[in-house]
């Protein structure tokens, strides 16, 4: 499905991501963990062809991103909140979307209940324009929107910020179900361990935009070792500090 050969971003002196080999297979739900500036967001957008490379290649069902775009049709991705249209009301903005991918008003209508308990009550109906919804309530509006057109390829970046307990809860389940449903490659970053392990059985370690470690997760069998390297690296950090005080 995604295929990642030689790929540097730079941004001045800094290296954001560094690949050398790295792939993903149809199906897959495939979780991206690291500290700030690990190059989360970067590879994402790399993927997404929304950043140019400096070197190296993205290829999407040997696609070439940078080369066709092809690709576009099958994906679906949620950043952030730069990708909506905040001037629309969210039905506006889904049958926007829906149009674009060649559903009718009923079509999408019917996509959007399944959704019902994660948008709470909250996000039809509310007669106001995207722009004046909540953090949570425009992620709620982001996720679904990426889903809508049942994409083969779902990427999300910190789907689970800005949303309440319960609402984190019901998306894992969307999501799970979504991949088991269609068969789509799922990808998602997350500062939150837990939530990561939770959803995803395979687990990328990125460091300084180097993939570390590609951890296999079963029944959660991954979140001792990434809880240990964080504390490793969390006890080195502190360590370090406390010896370059006088």
């Amino acid at each position: 499905m995604i295929y990642i050969s030689n790929l540097q971003k730079h941004f001045g002196d800094k290296c954001a991501v560094n690949i050398e080999q790295y792939s993903i297979k149809q199906g897959e739900m495939l979780g991206l963990v690291g500290n700030n500036g690990a190059g989360k967001t970067t590879l994402f957008r790399l993927i997404l062809d929304l950043l140019k490379a400096d070197r190296g290649s993205v290829t999407v069902n040997n696609v070439n991103v940078a080369q066709s775009e092809e690709w576009k049709q099958y994906t679906g991705a949620f950043i952030d909140d730069g990708f909506l249209i905040d001037y629309l009301t969210p039905e506006e903005y889904f049958y926007f979307i829906g149009k674009m991918y060649g559903l009718k008003k009923e079509e999408v209508d019917a996509r959007l209940q399944p959704f019902e308990r994660f948008m709470n009550g909250e996000v039809i109906g509310q007669k106001k324009y995207i722009r004046n919804y909540s953090a949570g309530n425009k992620q709620k509006i982001g996720i679904i929107s990426a889903m809508l057109h049942h994409p083969q390829l779902l990427i999300l970046d910190e789907p689970f910020n800005f949303l309440d307990p319960s609402s984190q809860s019901v998306i894992k389940n969307l999501l799970r179900r979504y991949n088991e449903e269609h068969g789509a490659t799922v990808l998602i970053s997350s500062h939150n361990l837990n939530h990561t392990v939770d959803v995803c059985p395979r687990i990328a370690l990125l460091e300084n935009g180097i993939i570390i470690r590609d951890i296999r997760n079963e029944n959660n069998s991954a979140e001792q070792e990434l809880e240990d390297y964080f504390d490793i690296k969390e006890d080195a950090g502190y360590e370090e500090e406390t010896d370059n005080n006088p």
